[in-house]
């Protein structure tokens, strides 16, 4: 009965979660898709060249958002009411203290952004526009980030995938007004994608008004121990998104001098095909660690290993049937993204999706099981493994690769560094962390306490 409560709850909160992610990831592409449609090749190597700020901002917000919850879900379990609201209070405060810092970027170092980012004389003003209003729109995107992970931690999984989806639909509603209707180029991209974030964070007000809310804003100091334990464990996902985005800028800057601009818009379609593929994983460990975290706090790891069995065995499912998907449709999907059949951006774009996606399950599984050392709060192990990934093997790898085989190079960096790092999460996961066995109390607390009620505190 209890193994049937697990798997049900695993569904409940991963499907959810997943689909939610989705609409998420559907912003950026969203934008990549009447961005190149209306601006054509070189709207979208501009849109390309932020991109990775916008990784830079969402980061941050799940940085906040994930480590905030993790802390949530913990002290939630074991009726620490205080704690929870402190915890949430100061997870705001973070989220204005760098919602701050980046709407100084954007008002003024937007230009030289865009020029540190690689945009020339060509494409310098879109890149220009899209930044700066990106960086004014980041409390926005930061401040939907920590409700959303705070809502679906507190019960209300659906509410959240809701908010998430309806602020994605609105997002490719609005995309296609603002660019072609009313002719408002790349700043009607971003100024779509700014307020559907803003319309997110509406959809959520529901579980405030009908007091579902168990974590509330209350005075409180800045407590430098929450602030600690919310970084650390919210750093890996920080990471996650920061490896994206230092992906994007390496490979930018290396295919710049390879290919150009037809290549720089090659590897746009690439990368945000990737990003509604990082989405599904992302929301498969999203949708793990509220259970995770509360069988954690009441002591039940054994429960816990078996929900992450559950989320590695989907995620390895998915991903076969997604790049035998992108194999065989490879070339109708450029297709879509090519507005004047460039042949170039063809071919290109073509073998990149048929290499680079090989990376599938190893990025699946690395950011599953880097999520799960977070909700058990071993913080140590993902931080390496999301260093890992994202700064010491991915650079140096980018640059070896490209200059052995050129754009083939490119595209097999990724799949090569991201397997690197899966073997690297597995032996430490079997050496140090997985546990053989669970003790007599933990077993009799299994007879007392379903899976079902340790996250959310139903019974």
């Amino acid at each position: 009965m209890e193994q049937k409560s697990c798997m049900r709850d695993f569904a409940h909160y991963t499907t959810l979660s997943v689909l939610g992610t989705l609409g998420v990831s559907c912003y950026i592409l969203a934008d990549t898709f009447f961005v190149s449609k209306g601006l054509g090749t070189n709207g979208l190597t501009a849109l390309n060249l932020a991109v990775p700020v916008y990784n830079f901002i969402h980061g941050t917000g799940l940085m906040l958002g994930m480590g905030g919850a993790t802390r949530f879900s913990v002290c939630k379990s074991q009726e620490r009411d205080a704690e929870v609201d402190r915890v949430y209070t100061n997870t705001i405060y973070l989220a204005v203290i760098f919602s701050a810092a980046f709407v100084l970027i954007g008002l003024f170092f937007s230009d030289q952004l865009a020029m540190l980012l690689g945009a020339d004389m060509h494409i310098l003003e879109m890149t220009d526009t899209y930044l700066y209003w990106l960086l004014l729109f980041s409390p926005a995107f930061i401040l939907n980030d920590v409700l959303l992970c705070f809502v679906r931690n507190d019960g209300s999984p659906q509410l959240s995938m809701i908010a998430m989806l309806f602020g994605s639909f609105s997002n490719i509603i609005l995309d296609h007004i603002f660019i072609f209707p009313l002719r408002m180029g790349i700043f009607g991209a971003i100024f779509a994608t700014g307020s559907s974030s803003i319309i997110s964070i509406l959809m959520m007000l529901p579980h405030w008004m009908r007091n579902k809310n168990t974590f509330h804003f209350v005075k409180t100091k800045i407590r430098i121990y929450i602030i600690k334990q919310e970084l650390s464990l919210g750093f890996p996902s920080l990471i996650a998104q920061l490896s994206s985005g230092i992906t994007m800028i390496t490979f930018n800057t290396i295919i710049l001098k390879v290919a150009g601009n037809t290549g720089v818009a090659a590897y746009g379609v690439v990368a945000n095909i990737s990003l509604v593929i990082v989405a599904i994983y992302t929301g498969i460990a999203q949708g793990i660690q509220p259970l995770i975290s509360g069988l954690y706090g009441v002591g039940d790891n054994r429960q816990a290993r078996t929900i992450l069995q559950y989320a590695l065995v989907t995620m390895l499912s998915l991903s076969g049937i997604i790049y035998l998907s992108i194999f065989a449709f490879a070339e109708p999907i450029t297709a879509v993204f090519n507005s004047e059949h460039n042949m170039e951006l063809q071919q290109i774009s073509v073998m990149g999706l048929r290499s680079y996606f090989i990376s599938n399950p190893f990025v699946g599984y690395n950011i599953i099981l880097a999520t799960f050392f977070t909700s058990i709060e071993k913080a140590l192990p993902a931080h390496i493994l999301s260093v890992l990934r994202g700064l010491v093997l991915i650079v140096p790898m980018a640059f070896l690769l490209s200059a052995l085989w050129k754009m083939t190079g490119v595209w097999l960096t990724y799949p090569i560094t991201e397997s690197i790092v899966s073997l690297s999460g597995y032996v430490i996961y079997k050496n140090k962390y997985k546990e053989k066995g669970t003790n007599a109390h933990e077993n009799q607390k299994k007879k007392c306490i379903t899976c079902h009620r340790h996250p959310t505190g139903r019974s």
